[in-house]
């Protein structure tokens, strides 16, 4: 721990004006990943944060890939012993379209204001993900400023193509991995609570997709003639995929659970205290009703419960009219969402076998795999998350909270499985930053305090 981060917090706070424009200067590069009408302007972007990173005494570079390319960056700390995190975030961002919706241009950022003492910076990537990577930047250039050197070992990767897939980044981690390998990784791409509540994202759940196909006849056959006595995939599929629940919302998939554990108490209790109910929850998308695993609060069932849904099903004739038809063949896309130690594959194989034993003697089915990913989780008594939990309490005006991830974000599998890391997942995004939509924005005091939040937090892991 170096001597006194109050000088560091108060050098942050002088630096506010200067640093609002550097992050502007950042958003006016039109660094749009998926168009590749935009591939000099991602360029552009990787190589202004490489001149930044190289001004506060960095070792940084641009590293090209067969996509847009990586910023690496690399500084000692002041003490040998001193922990060596490396810092993730990515500077494309998504396309601005349509451009009428927005109240000013996209790549012209500025301070509005919502409401009296609410300022909010707008422009695409403000919050996702510029604003968020530039907190952790100016919170160097606080420390270097102030103490000349930093708490922290300290390695910085930035991607241009998170917005379009991340195609290069595996192929990138396993080249360097030996150069990116550090103690921790932190992200700087999720959110808050809300705006006085910082939050600690401890788990990310899993993933797994199937498509199943059924198929019965060698065509599709006339429902007076056949119907009664051919076999319907459509009745065969629904039968499976309704079988998937129980009458208390419990999946039914063979050692579906294994791996699952259950949220500690004191998790459950604080989770309580947020005052989401379901019928809040769900009325904001025009439900009322519960669903899922009964006994469970909503939180609860989107954070640290596994599901199985059905995102899609296909069958028969679909179009406008009516035919009197049994189709040959049906399909659905299915997809599990895990949590705890759950493996993708034995998910994957227990659906199939489920599937399999449902299917008449002269019907088939074959199976479509797309994706599977383990949950990622963070112990809740890691000495990690107790750490960054103080310091974020420390710097807002309500305690840190730990909270879970509904979806899924690739790359902290990625660093746990490819480099061995815990990651860190500490944000200052809100829910209605707009991102990925016309007038995206970041709350000004994100921005602010979320520099002086990541210097209470190199402070903390220092010691």
């Amino acid at each position: 721990m170096m001597a006194d981060i109050t000088p560091v917090l108060e050098r942050a706070d002088a630096n506010l004006a200067a640093s609002l424009e550097r992050l502007f200067d950042l958003v006016r590069i039109q660094s749009i990943s998926t168009d590749p009408a935009f591939k000099a302007e991602c360029r552009k972007a990787a190589e202004w944060l490489v001149a930044e990173l190289e001004a506060l005494g960095f070792e940084a570079s641009v590293r090209d890939t067969p996509g847009h390319p990586m910023v690496v960056a690399h500084h000692a700390a002041e003490s040998a012993r001193a922990p060596h995190l490396l810092f993730y975030g990515h500077y494309d961002v998504q396309p601005v379209d349509p451009l009428n919706l927005w109240d000013a241009p996209p790549f012209e950022p500025g301070i509005k204001e919502l409401e009296p003492g609410r300022q909010v910076i707008t422009g695409r990537g403000t919050s996702d993900d510029k604003g968020q990577l530039m907190t952790f930047v100016e919170a160097v250039r606080a420390y270097k400023e102030t103490h000349g050197a930093l708490p922290c070992r300290i390695t910085i990767l930035f991607e241009g193509e998170e917005e379009s897939g991340s195609p290069s980044l595996k192929p990138f981690l396993e080249a360097n991995a030996a150069e990116l390998k550090a103690d921790y990784a932190l992200i700087c791409d999720t959110g808050m609570w809300d705006r006085e509540t910082p939050a600690i994202s401890a788990g990310l759940r899993g993933l797994v997709g199937e498509e199943i196909i059924v198929t019965s006849a060698d065509r599709d056959l006339h429902s007076g003639l056949f119907g009664g006595a051919a076999a319907n995939p459509i009745h065969i599929l629904t039968d499976i995929l309704a079988g998937l629940h129980d009458e208390t919302g419990r999946v039914t998939l063979d050692n579906f659970y294994e791996g699952v554990e259950e949220t500690p108490a004191e998790i459950k209790a604080t989770w309580e205290k947020l005052g989401r109910t379901a019928e809040k929850f769900l009325g904001d998308v025009g439900l009322s009703i519960p669903s899922g695993e009964k006994g469970r609060s909503v939180l609860e069932l989107t954070w640290a419960r596994p599901t199985a849904e059905v995102n899609g099903i296909i069958g028969g004739y679909t179009g406008e009219g009516f035919k009197t038809v049994i189709a040959a063949q049906a399909s659905a896309k299915v997809s599990f969402r895990l949590v705890g130690d759950q493996d993708p594959a034995k998910i994957r194989e227990s659906f199939q076998a489920y599937a399999r034993s449902k299917i008449p003697a002269d019907c088939s089915v074959e199976f479509r795999p797309h994706g599977a990913s383990p949950a990622i989780h963070l112990p809740y008594d890691s000495a990690l998350l107790t750490t960054a939990k103080a310091a974020l309490s420390a710097e807002w005006p309500k305690p840190a909270i730990v909270i879970g991830m509904g979806g899924s974000i690739p790359i902290v599998g990625d660093f746990q499985k490819m480099l061995g890391m815990e990651s860190l997942l500490v944000g200052f995004g809100l829910a209605d930053d707009r991102i990925h939509s016309p007038n995206e924005k970041y709350e000004l005091t994100s921005f602010h305090k979320g520099i002086r939040s990541w210097i209470r937090i190199l402070d903390a892991l220092a010691a």
